[in-house]
Parts: C-alpha cells; sequence; structure tokens
C-alpha cells in the first residue's frame, strides 16, 4: 500500500508571499478538483480540538470544499480525535468500525482521522485495519487539501503527522460556528514541555509554542466588533504563554513550584500581559482560560484577574492527586502543601474567586493512605467544581515506560466514586449558600421546557437557570442580567427575574 509521507516541516516553508507566487498554478488546479466535494467534521475531546475543528473548516474552504448537514451526505467526514483517555479512544474506534461497515454495504466516504490519536495510531489506523484513508496530526491541517486530492484521485492513502516547533496557524481565521455567537474561543498557544507522567500530550501535540500577542489581540477585536461577549483562552498549559516578539518580564514560577522543562528563560510578553492587553482592547468582552498549570501563577497573573474587572473571577487549577509521593511520581512539581497554599493565596487575593481543578483516581502505586490524602485535600479545597477521572495508562508516557499499572480497575473505580460523592456533596453545601444572593449572568440561550427559562453562566461559571415573568419582555442572547439565586442543585444555580 502506497503512503504518501509529507516530510517537510512548517519551519522550512519559504515566506507566505513567494510561497503563494510559486504554487499559485497547482493551487488553482486543486481547488478546482476538491470545490464540487463536501466535507462533515466530527469533534471529539477538549475546546482546543473544537477550536482546531474551526481551523480545518477554514482550511477547506479555503480550498473550495462546502460543508455538509451530516456525514450522510459528505463526501469526506473529518473526526478530530482525542487520545487523553482511553475511553476517548473507544468511541472513536467505534465510529471508525461504523464507518467501514457501510463502506461494505456501498457508500464511500472518504474518511479522514485528525488530531492526537492520528499521530499516536497512524500505522495500526492506515494498514492493519484500513480505517482511515488519511491521517493528519495536529500540526498539518494545512496539508488537508492536497492530501484528500491526492487519496481521491489514487485510491491509496495519505499521512502527513510530522511535529512542528513553530506552528501556530495564527494567520488561519477559524470558521466559528457557534450557533449564539455570544462565546468564542482563541487558541493562544500549542503543545505542552511539562511531561507529567501520566499525559501523552507532548508526543501527541508537540512543545510549547505560542502565537504572536498582536495577532492574538487582532482576533480579540474582531470578535468583539462582531458582537461576541465572552472570549476564552486556549492552551494546553495556557498560562506558560510567552510571545518574545513583544515586551514583557522574565519567566517567573509561582513560589513553591517546580519546572520540569525550561525554554522560556527569556524576556517577552507574558500570560498576564496578553491577558491585560485584552481586558483592555476589549472592554465590554468577559475573558476566561483553560488549562493553566499551577506552577504558572505568579503574582502578576493573579494580580491582573484582580484587577480587571471583565476577567471572571473563575480560576482552573488542576491538581490531579492530594497525596505528595503520588504528585511525585506525576511530576507535577508541587507537594500538597504548596498547592493548597496557593490556593488559601488566590482566595485571599481575588475576593469570591471560584476555583474548578482535575483529580485522577487510581494513578500507578497509588494507595489507600494516597487515596484518602486525595479525598482530604478535596474536603479542605472546597472546590467549585471538578473534573474526575479513573487513570488509563497512556502509551509512550513516562509511567506507562517506568510505572506498573498495579490499582485494580474496580478499586480506581471505588475511589473516583468516593471522590465524586465528596466533590458533589461539597458542591450542594457551596450551591445552596448562594441562595438569596445575586449573580450577574451571561444569557446563553434558551431552555426546551419553557419559553419563559433561559440559560446562561456567571462570572463564576456555574450554570444559571433564569426564569422571567410571564408577559415580560424575553431575555435576549448574549445580555448580561442580575439574577436573584432562589434554589440549586450541585451542578446548578435557578433564579429569578422581573415579579416573580
Amino acid at each position: 500500500m502506497l503512503r504518501l509521507l509529507r516530510s517537510f516541516s512548517i519551519s522550512h516553508i519559504p515566506p507566505l508571499k513567494a510561497f503563494l507566487q510559486a504554487t499559485q498554478g497547482a493551487e488553482r488546479t486543486q481547488t478546482e478538483a476538491v470545490s464540487s466535494l463536501k466535507y462533515f467534521i466530527e469533534t471529539y475531546g477538549c475546546q482546543m480540538n473544537s477550536n482546531d475543528s474551526a481551523i480545518v473548516e477554514s482550511v477547506l474552504r479555503t480550498a473550495g470544499m462546502s460543508p455538509s448537514e451530516s456525514a450522510d451526505s459528505a463526501d469526506i467526514v473529518l473526526l478530530n480525535t482525542c487520545a487523553i483517555r482511553d475511553h476517548a479512544e473507544q468511541k472513536i474506534w467505534q465510529r471508525l468500525y461504523e464507518f467501514r461497515a457501510l463502506r461494505r454495504k456501498g457508500q464511500h466516504h472518504t474518511i479522514a482521522v485528525l488530531g492526537c490519536m492520528a499521530e499516536r495510531l497512524k500505522d495500526k489506523l492506515l494498514s492493519e485495519e484500513q480505517l482511515a484513508h488519511v491521517v493528519v496530526g495536529p500540526d498539518a491541517y494545512r496539508s488537508l487539501p492536497g492530501l484528500l486530492e491526492a487519496v481521491r484521485s489514487s485510491g491509496e492513502t495519505a499521512m502527513d503527522v510530522k511535529l512542528s516547533q513553530e506552528e501556530t496557524y495564527a494567520d488561519i481565521s477559524p470558521v466559528r460556528t457557534e450557533a449564539d455567537g455570544v462565546s468564542a474561543s482563541i487558541s493562544i498557544m500549542r503543545g505542552c514541555n511539562n511531561m507529567c507522567s501520566f499525559c501523552v500530550v507532548p508526543f501527541t501535540r508537540g512543545r510549547e509554542r505560542s502565537r504572536e500577542m498582536a495577532s492574538i489581540l487582532q482576533e480579540v477585536w474582531k470578535l468583539a466588533e462582531s458582537g461576541t461577549k465572552e472570549i476564552t483562552f486556549l492552551g494546553q498549559n495556557v498560562n506558560s504563554y510567552v510571545d518574545a516578539t513583544s515586551r514583557g518580564q522574565a519567566h517567573s514560577n509561582t513560589p513553591g513550584f517546580a519546572e520540569m522543562y525550561r525554554l522560556r528563560d527569556f524576556p517577552g510578553a507574558r500570560f498576564a500581559d496578553l491577558l491585560s492587553e485584552a481586558a483592555q482592547t476589549a472592554p465590554k468582552v468577559r475573558f476566561r482560560f483553560t488549562s493553566p498549570h499551577p506552577k504558572d501563577f505568579p503574582q502578576a497573573l493573579v494580580d491582573t484577574i484582580k484587577h480587571h474587572s471583565n476577567v471572571c473571577k473563575q480560576v482552573h487549577l488542576p491538581v490531579q492527586s492530594g497525596s505528595t509521593s503520588v504528585l511525585q511520581r506525576m511530576r507535577r512539581g508541587y507537594t500538597r502543601e504548596a498547592y493548597l497554599d496557593l490556593l488559601h493565596h488566590l482566595r485571599a487575593e481575588i475576593p469570591h474567586v471560584s476555583v474548578s481543578t482535575d483529580l485522577i483516581a487510581g494513578f500507578c502505586g497509588e494507595s489507600e493512605e494516597d487515596h484518602k490524602w486525595t479525598l482530604d485535600l478535596v474536603e479542605k479545597a472546597k472546590f467549585e467544581q471538578a473534573f474526575m477521572f479513573a487513570y488509563s495508562m497512556r502509551p509512550r508516557t513516562h509511567a506507562a515506560n517506568n510505572y506498573p499499572d498495579d490499582v485494580p480497575q474496580s478499586t480506581k473505580l471505588r475511589r473516583l466514586q468516593e471522590i465524586i460523592d465528596l466533590q458533589r456533596s461539597i458542591q450542594k453545601l457551596g450551591n445552596e449558600a448562594e441562595v438569596g444572593k445575586s449573580q450577574e449572568v451571561l444569557i446563553e440561550g434558551g431552555t426546551k421546557r419553557s419559553e419563559w427559562q433561559f440559560t446562561g453562566r456567571a462570572d463564576s461559571g456555574k450554570r444559571v437557570i433564569v426564569e422571567v415573568a410571564e408577559g415580560r419582555e424575553r431575555l435576549e442572547v448574549g445580555s448580561t442580567v442580575q439574577v436573584r439565586i432562589t434554589a440549586s442543585s450541585p451542578q446548578t444555580l435557578f433564579g429569578q427575574l422581573g415579579n416573580s
């Protein structure tokens, strides 16, 4: 089976003007060949993947392709994949087998697998299982039109999974398909240098590289002008952002936190600088960011969150475990005590800050005592929200190469459930304490239950169901309103507006 391996690196591409001049004729031929094709993208995983799908859409539309309303009516189906956890991968395998079954019944979709899973499982996807025609890694989306054209004309398979140390897609305007246009996300950096022992991201998305701040601020301005009310900055380690082309400060870790990989010890605009500039560029837009690492919360960032009213007082602070010994095996670079010190500092500095976290149950070598330390930290931290998972070993990681996956699955699930139960009880009490208070809520849409109910998010990130008295003016999507909280559940707040 012929495999078309693309060996170039983005760093070797000539300046854009010269590149366009040199390839003008070839691009016209390619556009004519693919212009009649329809595509459909299925996105799995995190917000970064959703943002990548918007970039892919831009690339395909520039090549002349048009979107399809469903996979059934598409010529090309693209699966943008996630490899962070085994469960995410299993969903994608199931979908690929479904498409293979349809192909055997006479349907002839061209299947392209994109993203993290593409890079890691390229050989199995193309040869062993013959489940995909095109495999494209997260740094090679520009090559998609050419690869699709080659596959459809030759009947062979093709891939480009080369990782880049420069690619940020800063010059590509994502195709934003959010129905309401209220919220948008901007990818400000790609890759990760942290090398946490449980995580495959450095191997599937490569090293950290950041967009120039000017390009990000331009995108912020355009979104604000178009009516966007909330922007989320995205990155695998979003608060390690640095732009060496802009003035800034030297790198500074959170006190008590270590750095596994140092490549940022040079002056440049840091995340605090970007966040501050964005808040001033679009003062009527709310700003959030995810996913940060707790090692990158210097005082300058804390002050930025504190002093800008349109930077949401919500901080995601992944802890992963409450046991220092487990954190050491995870290569997180901090102790439980350092983490709790940072948490207390944030809450002391930023009034009413809402803190969420990530937790992994059953990591390699985790004992019952380690698990109890995690429960103890959750009890002390009183997180407003938590994303909790049972550990699944990922190939190529430090853990896979150095530690046995020695916690039985039944034990992982039991410990996970104990963490979930504790966190749910904490959230229940925390949300009950909001009853009777007023929250500023950005309205994102209506609900299916009633034409007088609307859904939105508070500054804290909490979901709020807003009820308007019948006969009053309906709420506009994108409006910001004061809501009196009247009831709660562990996950949601309920409030009223008007005379009810």
